[in-house]
């Protein structure tokens, strides 16, 4: 589905369909959000993170891997380019129209980079376990700077975000090493039974962002041939989203803020600034919306057949 934002009500209406969408799935897929301008901007910061990781940093892969899994976290303060690509472009309109919110707050971003060759799987996950947050209003994006082949790209189970929260678990050795054993329900085998699951998937190429609930059920395979995976996510949260200090320590982690800001408080805090607000009280018309200002175009990865698998089976 395409849609020019020329047009006001054209443009609010498409983005009302990507809403329901993103509500009924816990995953939208849209394409062109990004100018190349802004990805080259993305890239450059990517780039310059891999040249210099955070002690944040972690090594996600083994250490036969062929390739290579590293992930950064809670970069944009230091990283010009990420702090100018997160404030500058429509993530946080989107992410707050998406999450059906009256603001967008910036929670953390969050750099996956597999180089080519990794064998090493995302495993089946929900990201919200690992968190420091309750609530239901949150949105995350996955933004690839390289072009991603279907085989290659995040997964997910449609609908899951509807469901309980499930155990988390460290990706190589399985460990619960977060909420404590069998205080979760596990996580299905969704790998072994995927024709019990509508899984939603999509080629994407550079300027393309997938949006997805913090409790939506993803995974991704590893990179083969020459090509690597270069991908920046960055996290919103919304009105409902409340602070929930834990007896661990979570990923990504906020030393200190346990003491700056009380359990089941809002997170208001200048760790997560507010980077957009609906100008009108209203979520159902036009008028004062910043998303008709922004003059935008959307065009949605659709959901209702995703795309098929590499094998050819559609799921």
């Amino acid at each position: 589905m395409t849609a020019a934002a020329s047009s006001i009500p054209q443009s609010f209406s498409l983005l009302q369909t990507l809403v329901a969408d993103f509500q009924r799935d816990g995953a939208v897929c849209i394409r062109g959000l990004f100018t190349p301008a802004q990805m080259e901007l993305l890239r450059g910061g990517i780039d310059a993170n891999l040249a210099h990781p955070s002690p944040r940093a972690k090594v996600a892969s083994r250490s036969d891997d062929p390739g290579l899994f590293i992930e950064d976290f809670c970069n944009w303060q230091e990283n010009e380019a990420y702090r100018r690509f997160i404030f500058e472009t429509p993530l946080a309109m989107v992410a707050g129209r998406l999450m059906r919110s009256r603001h967008a707050r910036l929670h953390h971003d969050h750099m996956l980079t597999k180089e080519s060759g990794t064998r090493q799987r995302t495993p089946w996950h929900q990201d919200q376990p690992y968190y420091n947050i309750e609530g239901r209003q949150n949105c995350s994006f996955w933004i690839p700077v390289d072009p991603v082949p279907r085989e290659s790209t995040l997964e997910f189970v449609a609908g899951s975000h509807l469901g309980p929260w499930l155990m988390p678990r460290s990706f190589m050795d399985s460990q619960a090493k977060w909420f404590p054993e069998g205080s979760l329900a596990d996580l299905p085998d969704v790998e072994a039974h995927r024709e019990r699951h509508r899984i939603l998937g999509w080629a994407l190429q550079p300027g393309d962002a997938v949006c997805f609930h913090m409790l939506t059920l993803h995974a991704a395979a590893g990179v083969s041939g020459a090509q690597r995976r270069r991908v920046f996510s960055v996290r919103f949260i919304g009105d409902d989203v409340t602070h929930a200090p834990r007896h661990w320590v979570t990923s990504p982690d906020f030393p200190g803020l346990q003491d700056e800001l009380p359990a089941g408080a809002a997170m208001d805090h200048p760790l997560f600034p507010v980077l957009w607000q609906a100008e009108s009280a209203s979520q159902n018309g036009t008028a004062g919306s910043r998303f008709a200002a922004s003059r935008i175009t959307l065009r949605i990865g659709k959901n209702r057949g995703a795309e098929p698998h590499a094998n050819g089976s559609r799921r």
